[in-house]
């Protein structure tokens, strides 16, 4: 592993060891130099591959001719930001370090600084982190309204990273409440960065879209229904470990009890309905276009269901609000009865009131006859009584 350079008297050495470390000394006749080799190795975990939320662990290791030093160890990430790592044990040849958990954006060349007084040492150390996993949030809420499309997307940073070791990946759909999970979607990474997809076919409510870059996973849900709200998850796997992004589907419904046009005087309930919990800082609003405050009603906190009673025709609107920004609008039309149709329940109402007052009029008149009847008929079975008691007198006479 070593080479005598010896027109310029050098020494070179590849492949450094730990072992390699120790006091060097050079002869040239009656010269002689000599200069001491301190040698560091840095190891990090896993290879450096790893996948979000994994916590590495750093190994540092010195050996020297002289008396080791204590190092004062300073860590950069992949945007020279400073990151404190934390020290589990610490011994003159040895220091081991654990850093925080890895998110995909701290993918790149990190930096150890090593430094020390006596000798003096100014040692920058580069090592590569490669993180696998997903550019959303941890748990990203998307909202929808019944009978509309929404698109549900994954961003992996595989491509931005250049992985070259494949891994595999599911995407599951878990209905609110259920605590089965459907799974829609499988996938697997190839050594070149090519996804494939494998539509699961047991759920038809979605569509794979032509997808545009490799490192995108989408779902499309052409009509959505109120009960496909619930949690999908996208779950990557490498060498048994995993890692996973979820999103929250909120899907929104309005009603109105009676359905049909709102007559004039009469009073109508629309309710505005959403499939899951909503955050503190999110609301509904019912409120009539064009209307007045009088015409406005919000819910209140973590309130899933929103009823309002009207009595004006027009067009109302429910609206989701999340920090002040509507997310979601849903619209129902209430339309004013016609005046024909405002006549013909005014006098079906009038006449339904005739007609019970004739049938009252008919039971009484019906009954003062029934009585007169039984006061007749009980009168001539008294003048009965009355001539068969006098005949019986008169033959005893």
């Amino acid at each position: 592993r070593a080479d005598i350079k010896i027109d310029y008297k050098q020494l070179m050495v590849r492949n450094l060891k730990l072992s390699d470390a120790g006091i060097y000394t050079c002869k040239y006749g009656s010269h002689k130099v000599s200069t001491s080799l301190h040698v560091f190795k840095l190891t990090i975990s896993s290879d450096g591959h790893f996948l979000q939320n994994e916590v590495p662990e750093l190994i540092l290791k010195q050996n020297s001719s002289s008396p080791l030093p204590d190092l004062s160890i300073t860590l950069f990430n992949s945007n020279n930001k400073r990151v404190t790592p934390e020290l589990q044990s610490k011994t003159r040849q040895k220091y081991i370090m654990s850093l925080m958990k890895l998110e995909a954006m701290d993918s790149g060349t990190w930096v150890c600084q090593v430094r020390s007084d006596s000798p003096l040492i100014n040692q920058n150390i580069s090592f590569a982190v490669k993180v696998l996993g997903f550019q959303n949030p941890d748990l990203e809420r998307k909202y929808a309204t019944v009978d509309s499309t929404v698109t549900l997307s994954w961003h992996l940073n595989s491509q931005k990273i250049k992985w070259k070791e494949g891994f595999t990946g599911q995407l599951n759909w878990k209905q609110q409440g259920s605590a089965n999970a459907h799974e829609l979607l499988d996938f697997n990474v190839t050594a070149q960065g090519q996804l494939h997809e494998t539509k699961k076919s047991s759920n038809s409510l979605f569509e794979i879209p032509e997808r545009k870059t490799e490192s995108i996973i989408e779902m499309k849900l052409p009509k959505v229904h109120f009960n496909h709200s619930g949690q999908y998850q996208c779950q990557v796997e490498y060498q048994g470990r995993r890692v996973q992004s979820k999103t929250e589907l909120v899907v929104m419904k309005v009603s109105a009890n009676p359905g049909g046009p709102l007559s004039r005087g009469a009073n109508m309930t629309l309710t505005c309905e959403v499939s899951g919990l909503l955050p503190p800082s999110a609301f509904l609003r019912w409120e009539r276009v064009n209307g007045t405050k009088m015409d406005v009603k919000n819910s209140k906190q973590h309130e899933v269901k929103l009823e309002v009673n009207i009595s004006a025709a027009g067009l109302w609107s429910c609206h989701l609000i999340e920090d002040k920004d509507r997310k979601i609008s849903l619209h129902y039309h209430v339309e004013e009865a016609h005046v024909w149709i405002n006549y013909v329940i005014i006098g079906a109402s009038v006449g339904g009131s005739l007609l019970v007052f004739a049938l009252g009029c008919l039971c009484l008149i019906s009954g003062i006859s029934w009585q007169r009847r039984r006061q007749r008929a009980k009168r001539m079975a008294q003048a009965r009584q009355y001539l068969l008691e006098n005949k019986t007198c008169q033959c005893r006479q």
